[in-house]
């Protein structure tokens, strides 16, 4: 018996190694198996990675590789090599959103982590790599079970610069250092795991560039041209993507629909050969967005034919087209010699290269082939999506310290609004489908006795019927909690707000049931931009205010386990809450970020605009409190030059590319510490003022756990070249001389100067 059962337990074990095996697709090229290709040296992964590509293309015909140059791929039966779809989507968690990926069968879902711009709050560089590193699990998995791919067009790294726009949720917010961070950050942990230049899944940053405007007052995507100032393009526009590339080493870049300066981003070769691939150094492919070619001509009127526009397009650097338009139309463009076949080649090279760094062309020997159906919505994946929802909420008012409830006090509470109960709404757009949904009155329904009443049947809350219910729940229990806000009816791609209140009559709901409330009052609002909600800040009634963003499958877990204190919230604005009167000074169309009094207007973001606001970028309570203190930083900073007359005496500046940036490499010691009761997270934020400007930037942050009464050391890098220098009007970056205001914290409660001083060229040969 005891054999018969050692022998079963084996067949058992070796059925259920060839059950999860066999949920693997067939190699997408080289199969062994497959007498077409298998001895080719384009199979070979001996061979140097470059000598593959240019076999591989050598075999083609000029059709064969035009089929290749389109997200839907054709396969080359005679070389064994299977047809590809490289859309697919992975924002935050893998996505359905795009062709690339189907749910169903042994993957029915996948983990759905909060959207970009609530994980970007938490202000916490290790999670959003961490993130990475399981949404790149769960795509290999899927991969392996034959319904995904391994190219994701994620992340959205366009800077949050107008709170109307329907797709800043899909962003880190609207600070270049912030999203610049968060985007190496993500890419790594997308892309990281492979050896040497090997992809674990090739990640995309998107859309360049200056792309944040969709639908406003009829104007669209489509047709807008973003005219933007050499210094903005520098400063701002582009910091993130540069980041995602220099960085992350991201393996492709996605051109975006509009125009810069009267050119489409999709066939501007200043921006496509001459700033990704020449300054920046690219190792992988450029894609348009989705239709992007056919737009120039069909829409844009860019090209006088389809032909042109193909021309113009690869010839300026793109390499892929989301659409059909390549394939269509590339073979006449060579036949009329708009372009070479050289040109296609040199266009498929780098799609190749990528596909063969993601071991699509190693047959059989993939790598990552253990992960299957039981690595995706995992036990740890759950976990990390409460986590990095925890993290992400923030605590904007907390008058009376009338949070964290008590399980003894706040027996009952009331859960009223049109948000109280979401699923859907909390995982916002580019969301595929969550491991399940824990909503916020299931959440609290675990802490306490609930109450439950709408209040508005929708989130355009047009009617006051329910209202009445919701002000009796209030007026019987121990605490109110109302979840408000927005959802994808308002803000989401292809539609931008009209209107930063909330919609319909949630105020009127919000304050009545506040006015009938006999315990604390808290606002929950759930939302991807900013909401003005000035009326509740300054209505007694009303003790804390939340915001939650859209925060992912375990949103209401996480918002529960802040109410009532088992979450001391640490999270921080990643974008100004602006009140509803700067719409009328600002036109979506305007690029500019710099205010400029002379025509009234007010600049934007926190670095520019000077005037009133909700709360502020990087704003965001504590249930303790934490005191920063200065251990070390440097006082005086020598900038070499290393060229004679690089310095110039009249702006007392000099240029980054005319210094030596490893040497100006500097460390802050911050000593954190928590004086208050109760631990807590928090980040620490170091902000500069140049002595040439009075406007603030964000440098750099770290984000630290602190145990009540103790203090631990924060070590932030400053970087002279990155963090002291300034961008001219011309677009050049130039360090100032003078003193650097460094300011830690938002309320600035530590400052520290840092002196630089110029060493003229001739001195140091003399020396």
């Amino acid at each position: 018996m005891i054999i018969t059962k050692a022998w079963f337990l084996l067949v058992w074990l070796i059925c259920g190694i060839q059950l999860h095996v066999g949920q693997s697709r067939p190699p997408f090229a080289c199969d062994p198996a497959s007498a077409a290709s298998r001895s080719l040296p384009f199979c070979s992964p001996s061979v140097r990675m470059d000598a593959r590509v240019r076999d591989l293309i050598g075999r083609l015909t000029l059709q064969e590789k035009i089929r290749l140059l389109v997200n839907n791929a054709a396969p080359v039966d005679r070389l064994g090599i299977r047809g590809y779809e490289w859309w697919s989507e992975a924002l935050h968690g893998v996505s359905n959103t795009g062709p690339g990926v189907k749910f169903g069968g042994a993957f029915p879902g996948a983990t759905s982590f909060p959207q970009v711009i609530t994980t970007a709050a938490s202000f916490n560089a290790s999670l959003w790599q961490a993130i990475g590193q399981v949404v790149s699990d769960e795509a290999r998995a899927m991969y392996n079970g034959g319904v995904a791919g391994l190219t994701y067009w994620s992340p959205n790294v366009n800077i949050f610069r107008d709170p109307r726009w329907g797709r800043g949720q899909e962003t880190p917010g609207e600070d270049p250092a912030l999203a610049a961070r968060y985007a190496a950050s993500y890419v790594q942990g997308l892309q990281g795991g492979g050896a040497g230049d090997r992809l674990k899944v090739a990640a995309c940053c998107k859309h360049y560039t200056a792309y944040d405007l969709d639908f406003w007052k009829g104007i669209d995507r489509y047709h807008f041209n973003a005219k933007v100032s050499r210094q903005d393009l520098e400063e701002t526009y582009n910091v993130p993507f540069k980041a995602c590339v220099m960085e992350g080493k991201v393996a492709s870049v996605m051109c975006s629909y509009n125009q810069v300066n009267g050119k489409p981003t999709c066939a501007d070769p200043a921006l496509l050969r001459g700033t990704i691939r020449a300054q920046w150094r690219l190792n992988g492919y450029i894609v348009s967005d989705c239709d992007s070619v056919d737009v120039l001509y069909n829409q844009q009127h860019y090209a006088t034919t389809p032909e042109d526009a193909v021309a113009d397009s690869i010839k300026a650097g793109l390499n892929l087209d989301c659409g059909p338009f390549l394939a269509v139309y590339t073979e006449r463009a060579v036949q009329q010699r708009k372009l070479s076949e050289a040109d296609v080649d040199q266009a498929l090279a780098q799609l190749l290269t990528v596909q063969m760094r993601l071991g699509m062309f190693d047959g059989p020997k993939q790598p990552y082939l253990n992960l299957g159906p039981r690595d995706v919505c995992t036990p740890a994946h759950k976990q990390l999506a409460l986590e990095a929802a925890r993290q992400g909420i923030v605590l904007l008012q907390n008058r009376n310290r009338a949070l964290p409830f008590s399980t003894t006090r706040h027996r009952t509470v009331a859960v009223i609004g049109p948000n109280s109960d979401a699923t859907d709404t909390m995982i916002g757009n580019y969301a595929g489908v969550p491991c399940g949904y824990d909503t916020p009155l299931q959440g609290i329904s675990r802490y306490a006795k609930t109450v439950h009443a709408e209040g508005c049947t929708s989130i355009s809350c047009e009617g006051s019927e329910q209202f009445d219910r919701a002000e009796v729940g209030a007026r019987h229990a121990d605490a109110t909690v109302l979840v408000m806000g927005i959802n994808q009816a308002v803000e989401r791609e292809a539609l931008d707000r009209a209107s930063l209140l909330l919609p319909g009559r949630q105020q009127e709901l919000v304050s009545r049931v506040a006015r009938a409330s006999k315990g604390p009052v808290v606002l929950i609002l759930m939302s991807g931009g900013p909401i003005d909600v000035s009326f509740a800040k300054n209505d007694p009634k009303i003790a804390a205010i939340l915001w939650a963003g859209y925060p992912g499958q375990a949103g209401g877990t996480a918002i529960a386990d802040v109410l009532f204190g088992a979450t001391n919230p640490g999270g921080k604005l990643p974008m100004t809450w602006y009140p509803q009167s700067y719409l009328a000074k600002v036109p979506m169309t305007d690029m500019a970020m710099h205010a400029d009094p002379s025509r009234g207007y007010p600049g934007r973001t926190y670095r520019f605009y000077k005037g009133p606001n909700v709360f502020p970028f990087g704003f965001g309570l504590s249930y303790t409190s934490f005191r920063h203190t200065l251990a070390h930083g440097p006082t005086k900073l020598s900038v070499p030059s290393t060229s004679l007359k690089a310095f110039n005496s009249t702006t007392r500046a000099i240029r980054v590319s005319h210094t030596s940036c490893d040497a100006l490499m500097q460390e802050m010691h911050i000593d954190v510490e928590n004086i208050g009761e109760m631990d807590g997270s928090h980040t620490v934020m170091a902000f500069v003022t140049s002595p040439s400007k009075e406007d603030k930037q964000l440098v750099a942050f770290e984000k630290v756990h602190v145990m009540a009464g103790a203090k631990t050391r924060v070590r932030i890098n400053i970087d002279a070249c990155k963090h002291l220098s300034d961008v001219d009007k011309f677009g050049i970056r130039r360090i100032p001389m003078g003193d650097h205001h460094v300011h830690v914290g938002i309320e600035e409660d530590l400052k520290h100067v840092i002196s630089l001083e110029h060493i003229d060229a001739d001195e140091e040969i003399k020396s």
